[in-house]
């Protein structure tokens, strides 16, 4: 035996041994973690496709008006954007498979009981359950990819995952019509339950490394920020949701003013909070900050244009839906491509450089589709929306991988869930930003080269450039973006911080 597993001598400093470094994961471990997060964030992805092709169904077959189906979109949305953050501290705290195999089975379980709902009432609370459950999922997909794998590995998985996301996002429409139409709509909602179901069952096989520091793992946490957080999102979305309806403004003003107030209260409380909810070493990071602000512009600048593009497509030009889809075909094709093009891309040029040409080419796909007029083909949508395409997925790969590979590990989820909550507040920015500029000037209508919604959706688009250019350089560690051959120079060893 080993003397130093007795007492210590009287007088002498007692020192406690440092924790052994937790084992590295398996292959078999990084494979059910990979598999986890790219299912679960393309069934999520999935979802959102098919549900709005399912809406005019449900509402006849209801007997239900048009503002209480838009509760099952926007109830589901408030809750997700709500609870993103909380979510990826819980697990942060307790284990990112278990919270992920919580989200999913709690979301393939509402899912279910969404399609043997007797009245919109129940389709709407379950929807905001199923909302819960996406946003404990969501982040968790990030998260363990985080804990699996060393940050210089980070990005092909998050590339593959990327790609599940573009192909769930491209079948969704093909894949929900033929259902409603063959169906109903009660169908689209048992597609999710299958592989929800069993991702999560596969997440509770993944044993995850013991917590370094149990002192930490103890901490309260902080109730308090989570709820104002809460508050500030769920408000926002709201309000940003509400916007654009008639007669809405005064609601929406006043919702958007109690977000606002939030969250200066949140921000005036972190700042005393013993363990805050927001780390400030993770806010402090400029990848993760300048990661999080493209991720914002860029889906506000995608949900917008495609906004107004799709309905000047089905109201101008009278294309049924199928056709005003494969239209935007491209769009599907080239995020996919992209998204597997983007690792060797960000390894040869770095993740600031390849920002930049992806913020570049979103922005040169928006000033595409803004010149579109009556008379516009299949060639003109075609090429806006595969810029739009190969310039999204470029941008979406390179700042969620600044965003998970500069936050240390035992912030990961809480990376994760920003990282979730810019792409899922984006979108509630950007359409209600072109369904205001589309009121403010009426003459234009739906076409985009007679309005402002597009040239304006054009400057949010490129908004990611600065932000690109805050980018660290060369993909190096988790620290503050200095280049390998830096390090090397250095007298210093290299080190990555956490």
């Amino acid at each position: 035996m080993s003397a130093t597993t007795g007492p210590a001598a009287p007088g002498s400093a007692a020192a406690t041994p440092a924790p052994a470094p937790a084992p590295a994961p398996t292959r078999s471990v990084r494979a059910r973690t990979l598999a986890c997060s790219v299912t679960g964030a393309a069934v999520v992805a999935l979802d959102g496709t098919v549900l709005t092709l399912a809406q005019p169904a449900l509402q006849r077959d209801l007997h239900t008006g048009v503002a209480q189906v838009q509760w099952t979109s926007t109830g589901y949305l408030v809750a997700v954007a709500s609870l993103l953050v909380l979510a990826g501290r819980l697990g942060d705290r307790h284990g990112h498979h278990r919270v992920f195999a919580l989200g999913s089975l709690g979301f393939a379980a509402a899912s279910a009981g969404i399609a043997l709902a007797p009245g919109i009432g129940t389709v709407v609370l379950l929807r905001v359950l199923q909302g819960v459950c996406g946003a404990l999922l969501q982040p968790a997909t990030l998260g363990m990819l985080r804990t699996a794998y060393p940050p210089d590995r980070l990005t092909g998985p998050i590339a593959l995952r990327t790609a599940a996301i573009g192909l769930a996002a491209a079948a969704g429409p093909l894949l929900g019509g033929a259902l409603v139409s063959a169906y109903g709509w009660r169908s689209v909602f048992l597609l999710g339950v299958p592989p929800t179901l069993a991702v999560g069952l596969l997440a509770l096989t993944v044993r995850e490394p013991r917590r370094t520091d149990p002192a930490r793992a103890r901490t309260g946490g902080d109730p308090l920020g989570a709820l104002l957080l809460a508050a500030a999102l769920g408000l926002l979305v709201h309000g940003l949701v509400t916007l654009p309806h008639p007669g809405a403004g005064g609601r929406a003003a006043v919702t958007l003013a109690a977000s606002a107030a939030a969250a200066l209260t949140l921000v005036r409380h972190e700042r005393r909070a013993p363990h805050p909810l927001l780390p400030p070493a993770l806010l402090r990071s400029r990848p993760v900050a300048a990661g999080l602000g493209a991720l914002l512009a860029a889906s506000a600048a995608l949900s917008g244009t495609l906004f107004v593009t799709t309905y000047f497509l089905q109201e101008v030009q009278r294309l049924d839906p199928l056709d005003a889809g494969l239209r935007f075909l491209p769009l599907a094709v080239l995020m996919v491509l992209g998204a597997l093009g983007c690792p060797p891309l960000q390894r040869r040029l770095g993740p600031r450089r390849t920002a930049l040409a992806g913020g570049g080419l979103l922005t040169a796909g928006v000033l595409v589709l803004a010149r579109l007029d009556t008379g516009a083909g299949a060639v003109a949508t075609g090429t806006g929306a595969a810029l739009l395409g190969a310039g999204f997925v470029t941008l979406m790969i390179t700042a969620t991988a600044a965003i998970v590979r500069h936050a240390p590990v035992e912030h990961a989820g809480v990376a994760g869930g920003l990282q979730q909550t810019a792409m899922n507040t984006g979108p509630a920015v950007g359409v209600a930003t072109a369904a205001l500029l589309l009121a403010l000037v009426p003459t234009g209508g739906f076409v985009p080269a007679h309005g402002a919604a597009l040239p304006v959706l054009a400057l949010v688009a490129g908004l990611t450039l600065p932000a690109a250019l805050a980018l660290p350089g060369a993909s190096g560690g988790p620290g503050d973006g200095t280049r390998p051959s830096e390090a090397r120079r250095s007298r210093r060893p290299f080190c990555v911080r956490s």
